[in-house]
C-alpha cells in the first residue's frame, strides 16, 4: 500500500501561532511605543533608544513566555501520556475496552470496533490511545524550545521593521512613516499568515489591521497628553 503523505495545515498549528503572534507583537508594540514617545515631541535620539530597548525587551519577554506556556502544556501531555502508560500496563483490558467504546461512538459496528481495537494494540497501543483518548500526536505535541526561538525571532523581525521606519524617516515625516509602514508590515503579515494556515486572507488581515490601528491612535493619544503633562 502506498505510504500517506497527505498535507494537512494542522500540523504547523503550534509553530504558525507563534510566529505570527510575535511578528504582530513586535509590529504593534514597537510601532506604538515609537508613536507614543513621538507624539510626546521627543527628540530622534530618544525615540531609537525608546524603540530599541523594546525590540529588546520584548524579544525576551516573547522567548520566556512562550517557553513557560508551552512548557506547562508539554508537562500536561507527558503527566496524561505517562498515566496512559500505566494503564496499558496493569489495566490493558480496560484500555482495550475504552478503544472499542470510542469506535463505537464514531459510529463502527461493535465487533469491527472491537477488532479494530485488538489490532491497533497489537500494533502501537500508546500511540492509539494517545490519538483516541488524549488526542495527542507526535505531530502536534508541544515544543517549548521551537514556539520560544520562533516567537523571539519574529518579534525581533517585525519590530525592527517600524524601527527602520522612524529611524531613515524626517522628523517632519516620522510620525506619518511610520504609520504607514507598520500598516503594510501588518497587511504582508495578515496575508502571508493566512496562506501559511489554508485560509481566505481578507478577514485575518482585516483583523490584524484594524487592531493594529486602534492600538497605535490609542497610544499615541496617550503619549501626546502625556507629554503636555509633563512638559
Amino acid at each position: 500500500m502506498a505510504r500517506h503523505d497527505e498535507f494537512h495545515f494542522g500540523h504547523r498549528i503550534g509553530l504558525l501561532r507563534a510566529m505570527v503572534l510575535g511578528a504582530n507583537d513586535g509590529i504593534i508594540s514597537t510601532a506604538c511605543l515609537i508613536l507614543g514617545v513621538a507624539a510626546a515631541n521627543a527628540s530622534r535620539e530618544t525615540i531609537i533608544t525608546a524603540g530599541v530597548a523594546g525590540l529588546v525587551a520584548g524579544a525576551a519577554s516573547m522567548a520566556i513566555g512562550e517557553y513557560v506556556s508551552v512548557s506547562s502544556q508539554r508537562d500536561a501531555e507527558q503527566a496524561d501520556i505517562a498515566k496512559e502508560k500505566w494503564e496499558l500496563e496493569h489495566t490493558p483490558e480496560h484500555e482495550l475496552d475504552e478503544l472499542t467504546e470510542i469506535y463505537v461512538a464514531k459510529g463502527l459496528s461493535n465487533q469491527l470496533a472491537r477488532d479494530v481495537a485488538v489490532e491497533l494494540t497489537k500494533g502501537d497501543a500508546l500511540k492509539a490511545h494517545m490519538a483516541e483518548e488524549l488526542g495527542i500526536s507526535h505531530a502536534t505535541m508541544a515544543r517549548p524550545l521551537q514556539a520560544s526561538v520562533s516567537s523571539a525571532s519574529s518579534f525581533s523581525v517585525g519590530a525592527a521593521i517600524p524601527l527602520v521606519a522612524a529611524a531613515l524617516a524626517s522628523s517632519s515625516q516620522r510620525i506619518a512613516t511610520t504609520i504607514v509602514v507598520a500598516v503594510f508590515a501588518l497587511v504582508a503579515l495578515g496575508v502571508s499568515s493566512s496562506k501559511a494556515g489554508g485560509a481566505h486572507p481578507a478577514r485575518p488581515t482585516a483583523r490584524i489591521v484594524v487592531g493594529g490601528l486602534v492600538a497605535m491612535a490609542f497610544t499615541m493619544a496617550v503619549g501626546h497628553f502625556v507629554g503636555i503633562a509633563v512638559a
